[in-house]
């Protein structure tokens, strides 16, 4: 039966630590019919590559649940509900575990001695902290337990449980140790102030988590939620997700844009910064297209959904942000193989040395054993270790999207500090991708403003692109347009009828070809034009050529000084197009790139990118077109346009919505402080265990007599966790700047 893998995003519930990801991830993979799954903790989700012939989401909710988690459709799961109530119950558990564990506490440590009867006391205010406030730890541990699998909740139920349990024996029970010469101490405050402090530690974390998610509630934020549909003349309010492609909405001045269309009806000026990040609103009138979040600013608009509210080019953005955020790069792989040996290791080392403390510590023998046990398992908590990758990718990647840098998978983000070799393609990338008219030189035997007028009239009836170029050059001289006997020479130009006189606009060869004559004057300026490679436009009438007009597509603001920056980072620029080369050379030689090829297919551009892999350096490609989809899929790192095509943004791993070379600094500057920041969280994470475990195992007693207290190894643990998080949200404040180095 031939395999058909889907992959599809879901919500997971009740993940409490980064080891909760690995053990699910692990434990569904193990599942037939499942391929790969990556779960994020961070975001609370899960990525499922399955066979639907061999598996059913029913049975996949199934093995989930037999660990402890939930899997449910994105659609089912309310996000901002779901933290709002696991923060809220977070919130009273700590308040409760707070207000027992204070007298449970001082009680223990300072009044123990003025209290008939204490260790009832204890017991009686510890239980529902344990009980209730600390339930998940041993309901989750025992589900694990079950599947012979482990993670955090492991360490703290077996910390908290095992003082716990042996503070009530010796609290009913005290004859039992007494009789063999041992004191019965209790840990009722080691207990209670380990599952508060982690309770604690676990509501700040939830916090930050939901901050670290913000660039997407923003996006989805945009899009409204209702809109007036015109049927038949009459106007019915109805919710977005329930239109159709084909069926008319109405936009007021000063609303949002509800789906993407044509506009049908109606003029206006758009704010599209959320697209396209330019401050000028762009004019809109019919059969202008217009997309869902940009804000209609003066005119009323009645617009054509040309794509249903799953697909617009709003719902495409926010759905790359989610898998951005929940893919894994080759970094975080690795902490996950090591977050799940962790916590059996931790076990063992906790085991061996509980082992040696009972066999050659000091008296009481069995008191200092377990004071180890229970502090290694409490410091040892791998949730820092798990959280320093997904924090900081889930940040950079939601900052790239505020900046309009849209990255598609955080492999993308960790391999764009690696580049070596940027490979850019010309029109539409360096250049607007839009003609121009840049010069113009006129036979002086002609009057030039009655000649304007025959051109535009000329030129209103051709679709050529460089007419738009003319017309646009022209757009001041007013003109009706005129009724001509007009006919068209395609791949040479345009001839039309005025007043009994015959006009031609078009190539040099449609000049030859009507043997028109050219004064000395237009002669030596096509010469200078022919020498910089611009494209060369003749109008004339039936005997002269009365004019010659130089037509470019002019480089973008800016592109020179981001040339030059990127230039600074080490990285060489090379320039491929598929213009001809002397054009290309000119554009080259303005932006200052000092590689360059012309006339080259979208076959030899892949080929040049796969060439300079295998010379081992990093390469990137930037392009817009169709043309460059080959090099974008080819390359390291694929950099799309905004403004060019779906093939291209869909080939590419990061995708520029604002189409200005500029941000590819900028893309290279945020994944060089990402990366900064991942390497930070992992050096914490991995020395606050490397010097917290033997510190708790009591590898500094036989010389200073310092023993790590567990109260104090959970406020340590709970910290580590808060200051990853914390440090991952600091990227939201860096200043990215696109001339400022990382």
């Amino acid at each position: 039966m031939e395999n058909r893998t889907v992959h599809e995003s879901y919500a997971v519930k009740g993940m409490t630590c980064a080891a909760c990801a690995t053990s699910l991830q692990s434990h569904l993979e193990s599942q037939k019919g499942i391929s790969q799954v990556s779960v994020n903790f961070a975001d609370n989700s899960a990525l499922i590559a399955f066979d639907p012939d061999v598996i059913a989401l029913k049975n996949i909710q199934k093995a989930a649940d037999e660990i402890g988690y939930q899997v449910v459709k994105t659609e089912e799961f309310d996000e901002q509900a779901e933290y709002m109530g696991r923060l809220n119950s977070l919130r009273r558990k700590l308040i409760v575990s707070s207000v027992l564990t204070l007298p449970v506490f001082l009680l223990s440590m300072f009044l123990k001695d003025l209290i008939p009867n204490v260790n009832i006391v204890l017991f009686v205010l510890s239980t529902p902290v344990l009980v209730w406030s600390g339930s998940e730890f041993f309901v989750i541990a025992l589900k694990k337990a079950r599947h012979l699998t482990t993670n955090m909740d492991t360490l703290v139920a077996l910390s908290t449980g095992t003082a716990y349990l042996f503070s009530v024996f010796n609290t009913f029970y005290p004859d039992f140790l007494a009789s063999r010469g041992l004191t019965p101490y209790v840990y009722y405050e080691s207990a209670t102030v380990i599952i508060t402090l982690i309770l604690l530690g676990r509501f700040f974390e939830e916090r930050a988590k939901y901050k670290t998610t913000g660039a997407i509630k923003q996006l989805m934020g945009i899009q409204p939620k209702f809109v007036e549909i015109q049927e038949e003349g009459r106007v019915q309010i109805k919710p977005v997700a329930e239109v159709k492609k084909g069926e008319v909405f109405l936009v007021k001045p000063g609303e949002k844009i509800a789906l993407d269309g044509y506009v049908l009806h109606g003029s206006s000026y758009v704010d599209e910064s959320m697209i396209n990040g330019e401050p000028v609103a762009a004019s809109k009138s019919k059969n202008d297209y217009v997309y869902a979040g940009t804000i209609n600013q003066n005119g009323t608009l009645k617009v054509t959904v040309s794509k249903e509210s799953s697909s617009t080019l709003l719902a495409q953005i926010i759905d790359l942000v989610k898998k951005a955020q929940s893919s894994k790069p080759p970094i975080q792989k690795t902490v996950d193989k090591i977050a799940s040996i962790f916590v059996p290791v931790v076990m063992a080392i906790a085991a061996v040395a509980f082992i040696i403390w009972y066999l050659a510590g000091p008296e009481p023998q069995f008191t200092y054993s377990f004071l180890v046990l229970i502090t290694v398992l409490i410091i040892a908590c791998p949730c820092a270790l798990g959280l320093a990758t997904p924090t900081a990718l889930m940040v950079g990647i939601g900052k790239g999207a505020s900046m309009g840098i849209l990255i598609k998978d955080a492999q993308s983000l960790e391999k764009a500090r690696q580049i070596n070799v940027l490979v850019i393609d010309k029109t539409g990338t360096l250049t607007m991708g839009d003609p121009e008219v840049f010069d113009v030189c006129w036979d002086e035997r002609f009057d030039r403003s009655q000649e304007i007028q025959h051109l535009v009239w000329l030129e209103q009836h051709s679709e050529h692109p460089l007419s738009g170029a003319i017309l646009d050059n022209f757009n001041n001289i007013p003109s009706e347009t005129r009724e001509i006997d007009f006919i068209n020479h395609p791949g040479m130009g345009i001839q039309g009828k005025i007043d009994g006189a015959t006009y031609f606009a078009g190539n040099q060869a449609l000049m030859k070809e009507n043997k028109l004559k050219i004064s000395k004057t237009l002669s030596d300026f096509e010469r200078k034009l022919l020498e910089t490679s611009h494209t060369l436009v003749y109008y004339g009438n039936e005997s002269d050529v009365i004019c010659i007009m130089g037509i470019r597509d002019p480089v973008r603001n800016g592109v020179k000084q981001a040339i030059q920056g990127i230039q600074a980072l080490g990285i060489e620029v090379v320039l491929l197009s598929g213009d001809n080369p002397g054009a290309t050379q000119r554009i080259a030689d303005e932006v200052g790139i000092k590689e360059f090829m012309g006339g080259v297919l979208p076959e030899d551009k892949g080929n040049y990118v796969k060439r300079r892999k295998t010379e081992g350096v990093t390469v990137a490609m930037a392009g817009d077109g169709i043309n460059d989809a080959h090099a974008l899929a080819e390359a390291d790192i694929g950099i799309a346009m905004g403004s060019g095509t779906d093939i291209a943004m869909e080939s590419a791993g990061i995708t520029l919505m604002k189409s200005d070379i500029q941000h590819i600094r900028s893309a290279i500057l945020l994944s060089r402080a990402t990366v900064n920041t991942v390497h930070q969280n992992l050096f914490w994470a991995f020395a606050y265990n490397v010097l917290a475990i033997p510190i708790a195992a009591g590898i500094l007693f036989p010389f200073t007599g310092f023993l790590l207290n567990p109260m104090i190894a959970g406020a340590a643990m709970a910290f580590s966790s808060v200051s990853v998080v914390s440090n991952s949200l600091r990227l939201k404040r860096k200043k990215i700047n696109t001339y400022e180095n990382v």
